[in-house]
């Protein structure tokens, strides 16, 4: 990870000079843009190794650059930065297929945290071996990341993929929010489990042609239905 590219997209430029001072203790490249558009083009043509973008931005906003680049099949990790106790942008940014956000104002140590955990999920993910997993009319091929329930392609963004992917390896069996926080984007720390409730609310809608079903263990998490 060390040399990674991060660009950091926010409109204060205090905001930029702020987190590039930590990441570059921390052996990170960083590159700064204060507007959406510019960011956007930039990653299209050299994508970094991971974006940390803001929601408010002049012109195109962050949500916009994040909906843009996912149209774009672009799949650069995005950890997205939101204004303090606004819910619906957390929610949001996750939807339109942001890895993790963080709210203003954050410390720049659980920045550095969370850089680094979607940047191992993301290393894990490349390094995961040429293997077709199967439970009952689910497919997953891991080589092609591409999912089939009785033979028809289903369309899921990173994040629900890999959710499928641990749920599906060991079916049956119960996960707590935390441990498919861990296991299947690589956190390491608790705290964050609307972000799993979001996307297996995402997850459970583009498999309900399967009779396979995640199902809900009150006060625990979830599982897949062998």
């Amino acid at each position: 990870m060390e040399n990674d590219l991060i660009y950091v997209v926010d409109d204060e430029e205090s905001i930029i000079d702020f987190v590039r001072l930590y990441l570059e203790k921390d052996g990170f490249q960083v590159e700064g843009f204060k507007d959406g558009k510019s960011a956007f083009d930039a990653i299209m043509q050299s994508p970094p190794n991971l974006v940390v973008l803001d929601v408010m931005l002049p012109g195109m906003d962050g949500f916009e650059v994040c909906r843009n680049l996912r149209l774009e099949e672009n799949q650069v990790p995005i950890i997205m930065l939101t204004a303090k106790d606004e819910e619906i942008d957390k929610i949001l940014g996750l939807e339109l297929g942001a890895d993790d956000y963080l709210t203003k104002p954050f410390n720049p140590r659980e920045l550095v945290a969370r850089i680094r955990a979607v940047l191992r999920r993301v290393t894990l993910q490349r390094k995961t071996n040429d293997e077709m997993i199967r439970v009952g009319d689910i497919s997953i091929d891991m080589r092609r990341r591409e999912v089939k329930i009785k033979d028809e392609l289903i369309k899921l963004r990173t994040q629900e993929f890999e959710l499928l992917r641990v749920m599906a390896e060991d079916p049956g069996r119960v996960f707590s929010r935390d441990q498919l926080l861990y296991l299947a984007w690589g956190y390491d720390f608790a705290g964050q489990t609307r972000t799993v409730d979001v996307h297996i609310a995402q997850l459970r809608r583009k498999i309900q042609a399967s009779k396979n079903q995640i199902e809900t263990v009150t006060g625990f998490g979830y599982k897949l239905i062998p």
